[in-house]
C-alpha cells in the first residue's frame, strides 16, 4: 500500500489533460466529464495524504508531488472557465488572487527550504482550499447545471470571492513569514541548511 499515495497523486497530473479535453468537447456532456474529473481529483487529493499517515508510506516524491498537483488542477481550471467565458470582468479578480498567491507560496516554499525552514499548512488555508475546490467544481457545473439547479454560478462566485478572500490572507501569513527569514544574515540561513543536507546525506547513505 505504500505506492498507493504517489499513484494517486500521479494519476491527478494525467487526469489534467483530459480533464482540458472535456471542456473542448463542447456541451453538457463535456462539462460533465471535466466536472467529474475535477471532483474525482478533489477527492483523490484529501484522502491520498490520510492514507499514507495511516499506512506509514509518506515519502519525499510525495510531498513534492501533492502541491504541484494541487496546483496544476486548479490552475488549469481557472484558465479553461476564463478562456470559455465561465470567468469575465470584475470576477476574475479572485481567479488572478489565486493564481497569484500559488506561485508565492510556491516561490517562498523553495526559498525557505534552503533555510531549513517549512511552511505548515494552517488549519485557515486548509479550508480555504475546501471553498476554493467546491467554487470552481460548481462553476464547472454551472452552464448545464443551471436547468437542475437554478442560481449555481451565482452561488459559486460568491464562494469564490469568499476563497479569494481567504487566499489573501493566508498568503499574507506565508509571506511575513518568508520576509522575517529574508531579513536574517544568509550565513546564519546557510548554516542550519547545511547541517540538515549533511544530516539527509548520512541517513541516505
Amino acid at each position: 500500500m505504500s505506492w498507493l499515495p504517489n499513484a494517486l497523486t500521479l494519476g491527478r497530473i494525467g487526469a489534467i489533460p483530459l480533464f482540458v479535453a472535456g471542456f473542448y468537447l463542447g456541451g453538457n456532456e463535456g462539462r460533465w466529464i471535466a466536472f467529474a474529473l475535477f471532483v474525482l481529483a478533489a477527492i483523490t487529493d484529501a484522502i491520498d495524504g490520510i492514507i499514507a499517515r495511516r499506512w506509514q508510506a509518506e515519502s519525499s516524491l510525495g510531498r513534492m508531488l501533492d502541491p504541484i498537483a494541487d496546483k496544476l488542477i486548479v490552475a488549469a481550471a481557472l484558465l479553461m472557465l476564463t478562456s470559455d467565458g465561465s470567468l469575465q470582468g470584475i470576477n476574475l479578480i479572485p481567479a488572478l488572487v489565486i493564481l497569484c498567491r500559488e506561485i508565492l507560496v510556491s516561490g517562498l516554499r523553495e526559498f525557505l527550504a534552503e533555510a531549513a525552514v517549512s511552511l505548515p499548512v494552517t488549519s485557515v488555508a486548509k479550508f480555504k482550499t475546501v471553498m476554493q475546490m467546491i467554487a470552481i467544481a460548481a462553476l464547472i457545473a454551472a452552464r448545464p447545471g443551471e436547468s437542475i439547479l437554478p442560481g449555481v454560478t451565482g452561488a459559486a462566485l460568491i464562494v469564490l470571492w469568499i476563497a479569494a478572500g481567504l487566499t489573501l490572507y493566508t498568503g499574507y501569513a506565508y509571506l511575513k513569514a518568508g520576509l522575517v527569514h529574508a531579513r536574517t544574515e544568509p550565513e546564519k540561513r546557510r548554516k542550519p541548511a547545511s547541517r540538515v543536507r549533511r544530516h539527509e546525506n548520512a541517513v541516505i547513505s
